[in-house]
């Protein structure tokens, strides 16, 4: 059966000889010997429970309720679910790390396919793939601005239809129209556009921009630059004030 000195311990595990003496200490973990020459010394199990200790505590539990939980009756039960939580966690974090490694594939696949390469092109798409978090946050925030709006829409709309009062109906568009501005407004200042065509970064006019053919990523834009018209790809881009 083997057995640890207090070093050896500390080493198998990662932590400092300093953190061995408190654990034993605070009887979170006491040595399974001592020795004639008062050395503490650890077995196999002792091991195992300073590796389940070291577990805990990068979980965020404190030694006093570590120490309260390897000693009650259900702590193989509760070490499970910790383990089986913490085990969902790291397949969580696996999967963005895959995912964003995908994406770096994706975008060496680009460039490589890519017979125009040039350094602003690399550099759009690498813009692009960063802001996406960012105009979706932006997408989500006026969403929820809008959800309350929604909600007077409707519910005016059906008052109107069960009891012929139409004035909330007219109270909501005359509040509708000056949201709808504002909304665009702020929209607007926080979205810029990439042209497909000559990789250029740029800001519309609002007026166009608010009339102009879009999908969910695209808006049909005239770029200042090359004057063409297509589909410009959405990116987020805050306006700086002077």
């Amino acid at each position: 059966m083997s057995q640890y000195t207090t070093g050896e311990l500390a080493k198998l595990c990662g932590v400092s000889v300093r953190t061995v003496q408190y654990y034993d200490h605070r009887q979170i973990l006491i040595p399974t010997q001592i020795s004639e020459g008062g050395r503490r010394l650890y077995s196999e199990e002792d091991l195992k429970k300073m590796k389940t200790i070291c577990f805990l505590r990068d979980t965020g539990l404190s030694l006093s309720h570590i120490g309260e939980l390897l000693q009650s009756d259900s702590s193989k039960e509760v070490l499970s679910l910790l383990f089986d939580q913490q085990e969902a966690m790291l397949r969580d974090e696996a999967q963005e790390i895959q995912a964003k490694l995908e994406k770096i594939r994706e975008l060496r696949r680009a460039v490589k396919k890519d017979t125009d390469f040039s350094v602003e092109s690399i550099s759009d798409k690498t813009h692009i793939m960063k802001n996406q978090k960012q105009l979706r946050k932006l997408h989500v925030t006026l969403l929820a601005m809008g959800l309350p709006l929604t909600a007077a829409q409707w519910g005016s709309v059906i008052l109107w239809i069960k009891t012929g009062v139409w004035w909330p109906f007219a109270a909501y568009l005359a509040l509708m129209i000056p949201y709808a501005i504002w909304a665009s407004t702020y929209y607007f200042r926080r979205v810029a556009y990439v042209c497909p065509q000559c990789h250029n970064v740029f800001k519309p006019r609002l007026k166009e921009a608010f009339w102009a053919n879009h999908t969910p990523k695209t808006r049909k834009l005239t770029c200042p630059c090359c004057k063409k018209k297509s589909f410009c790809v959405e990116i987020y881009q805050k306006e700086e004030r002077l």
